[in-house]
């Protein structure tokens, strides 16, 4: 088990520096690592208990390989076979294919860690990546935005680096476990790096401009996956420690609203599907024992999105009223919408099913709330209107990504049939139909531009004191209000 572990995380960095030596096989080579994962993932599941690794002592790596991980392996896998299919015919060159294995094996390492130094390591490294992809159309704005998220994220970084070490200081150790005995400083600081890393709250108002800006390929890597990486040790230590699941809680609520809110107004395509991102990302971390699942859906649903956004004649949804999109697309984004706003017969269906079980009293009325408001954005892109088009410029690649990642949306429902019950079927349909009657008769006349003060470099870097001070009072309470 352990052999195949660390054979399978060290496959894609060998494979991304092989892609230099032998560039003509980048795309073969990128399918290859990607359907390791996808196959890893799959051996995970049926796996009756967690496989776990101790490669040193407690100064060492440890990694903790579950049912948990394999959900978050898979959504990484799929996510990256539709990329490299939606990429196979473009112009893009072999340092794309290499950069998107690596980022692609650096998030899986994420998703295994079980120690802060480890995580640290992992975390970096996606920021390095994630960067290059961002910023290699090279233009002024694209390597401002890249270098904006990498400054942000390594200042993130900075806090949780000292938080690691006054864990060390009281524990002799780096472990998770470790979390359960340090002084609140330690954990406010280490979670105003994860929290900045997701996307979640305040601290994730960098990921509007940088998802918007990148190409599509990278925004549906970006959204599907990447701030995956910075979710999921947040729903790992709410799981592992129960002091630390309230606040984890408390932060998925606040960052479910704060998302939808800017989402409904957003008059852009591309920034719409970015909050609605955070958004999203408030609906894994709510809920962490149902966590893997939501995030599942969300990053086939959110890369397919971004993927279909690529392809639209306009980022502009006035200039969307005006000209019709081609019908095909169009039923693309409907199977897409439907499932991120709780539709049946789509895998969103049972993962907020599944989630609304989930949730503590206090949480219900907030997350309903945020589910109404995802099924007005949602309205936004099922309400275009649409024509046939006798001649389509949609190449074949897009079709390949739409059918691995709504077909997966489909199967997916596999994972939790026992959703499908009249009483659970009544309540998403009746979100769904009130969300759309708003956007219908009061959004969609509504002229509301939200200020963008709060996404400057600035403000982000500013922010993080402020956050930290929210976050050293949830830790120092220990969240008792909200148990």
């Amino acid at each position: 088990m352990m052999q195949l572990t660390i054979v399978w995380i060290a496959l894609s960095f060998f494979v991304g520096f092989v892609i230099y030596l032998v560039p003509n096989l980048s795309r073969w080579l990128a399918l290859v690592v990607a359907f390791t994962s996808l196959a890893y993932s799959g051996f995970l599941f049926l796996q009756p208990s967690a496989i776990n690794i101790q490669l040193l002592d407690s100064f060492g790596v440890t990694l903790i390989a579950d049912q948990l991980s394999s959900f978050f392996i898979l959504t990484n896998a799929l996510v990256t076979i539709a990329l490299i299919f939606y990429c196979w015919q473009s112009e893009k060159p072999s340092f794309f294919f290499m950069q998107l294995v690596i980022l692609h094996g650096s998030v899986n390492a994420t998703f295994i860690c079980a120690d802060l130094i480890s995580l640290y390591v992992a975390l970096e490294v996606i920021s390095i990546a994630a960067f290059l992809l961002i910023s290699y159309p090279r233009s002024d704005r694209v390597v401002w935005v890249g270098l904006r998220y990498l400054f942000v994220s390594n200042t993130a970084m900075l806090f949780y680096l000292v938080g690691t070490i006054l864990v060390y200081q009281v524990n002799h150790s780096f472990s998770f476990a470790g979390l359960q005995n340090s002084p609140p400083d330690a954990i406010a600081l280490i979670f105003l790096g994860l929290l900045v890393k997701g996307g979640i709250f305040f601290s994730g108002l960098w990921l509007p401009l940088t998802h918007s800006e990148s190409e599509s390929p990278v925004s549906a890597m970006l959204s599907g996956v990447v701030v995956k990486a910075g979710v999921f040790p947040l729903v790992r230590l709410a799981l592992m420690i129960d002091t630390v699941d309230p606040i984890v809680r408390f932060f998925g609520v606040g960052t479910a609203l704060l998302g939808v809110a800017y989402a409904i107004f957003e008059k852009d395509t591309k920034r719409t599907l970015a909050f609605s991102t955070i958004s999203q990302l408030g609906f894994i971390v709510a809920a962490p024992a149902v966590g893997g699942f939501y995030a599942l859906t969300h990053g086939l649903v959110k890369s397919a999105l971004f993927l279909i956004a690529g392809n639209l004649p306009s980022r502009d949804f006035k200039q969307l009223q005006d000209h019709p999109i081609p019908t095909e697309i169009w039923i693309t984004l409907v199977i897409a919408g439907f499932s991120i706003s709780g539709f049946p017969l789509l895998s969103g269906f049972g993962a907020k099913v599944l989630t609304s079980k989930n949730l503590l009293p206090w949480q219900v009325v907030a997350m309903n709330l945020a589910a109404f408001g995802t099924a007005i954005t949602l309205g936004k892109f099922i309400f275009l209107p649409h024509q046939r088009i006798s001649q389509s410029n949609v190449k074949l690649g897009f079709w390949l990504a739409m059918f691995i990642l709504l077909g997966g949306l489909v199967a997916a429902n596999v994972f939790y049939y026992e959703a499908y019950t009249l009483e659970n079927i009544l309540k998403p349909l009746a979100i769904i139909a009130l969300g759309w009657l708003t956007y219908l008769l009061l959004i969609k006349k509504v002229i509301i531009q939200l200020p963008r003060n709060l996404e400057k470099f600035d403000h982000l870097v500013g922010g993080m004191p402020l956050m930290l001070i929210l976050l050293f009072w949830s830790v120092w309470t220990k969240s008792s209000i909200l148990k």
